[in-house]
């Protein structure tokens, strides 16, 4: 954006103009991403489960995250235009609730066939309702395939695995960081004890231990979903 602004001429309109229409282009390219991988994640599971699919989500991935159309929830948003998306279960996503505050509404105003679980549910849901796959977004995707994501998806990503659940990242290309060999490189932001004793209803004065996010190994990936198509390991 810099050399935009450097390249434009000196007066403050044309600035202004530069600013704008590179604005324009990363919201028309974000879209075009986010549509691109939810074609990407919808062909590929289609291939498996060509009668429909039952998804489960964590955190927010949709369009109050992204310009307008969502990754992870980007991908529901396709299956259910096909008219294929079978299910999707949402995880609240403690302890800031973004899957039931945001997912629940976007899910409500599509109009899929949603369900809202506790994130301790998970287990139990996979058990006993069963899914085809989990589908989430990404913070970051290290060389290795290593991802960090919201806080409770590494959770996710063993018991989808325990249960033979497929396990996928929808996530554009800018978020792969080839930099990071692995997400032991990850530095993983720790929030201030008061927000979670504030959400929790927890008495002042109680030690927490409160990350925002967590990195879930290559191991657990079945693939990450870009507009590219699907990454698969070898």
């Amino acid at each position: 954006l810099m050399d935009i602004v450097d390249k434009a001429p000196d007066s403050t309109g044309d600035i202004v103009t530069a600013i704008v229409t590179h604005a324009q282009f990363m919201l028309e390219r974000d879209v075009a991403d986010n549509k691109a991988i939810g074609n990407s994640g919808a062909d590929d599971l289609l291939s498996r489960f060509p009668e429909g699919v039952r998804l489960v989500t964590i955190c927010n991935t949709g369009s109050l995250a992204t310009a307008s159309w969502g990754t992870a929830l980007g991908v529901a948003r396709e299956l259910q235009s096909r008219g294929k998306l079978e299910s999707i279960a949402a995880l609240e996503t403690r302890p800031y609730n973004q899957g039931s505050r945001l997912t629940a509404y976007e899910i409500m105003v599509e109009e899929m066939n949603g369900t809202l679980i506790c994130d301790s549910m998970a287990a139990s849901y996979l058990k006993s309702k069963g899914a085809d796959a989990c589908v989430v977004g990404a913070d970051r995707v290290c060389a290795n395939g290593d991802t960090a994501n919201k806080i409770g998806t590494f959770n996710l990503s063993i018991i989808a695995k325990t249960f033979g659940v497929e396990f996928f990242v929808a996530s554009p290309f800018t978020t792969l960081d080839t930099s990071l060999a692995s997400g032991d490189q990850i530095e993983i932001e720790e929030r201030p004890a008061d927000e979670m004793i504030d959400t929790g209803n927890a008495p002042k004065g109680m030690s927490c231990w409160n990350p925002a996010f967590d990195v879930t190994p290559a191991s657990y990936i079945t693939g990450i979903i870009t507009e590219k198509g699907v990454l698969k390991p070898d």
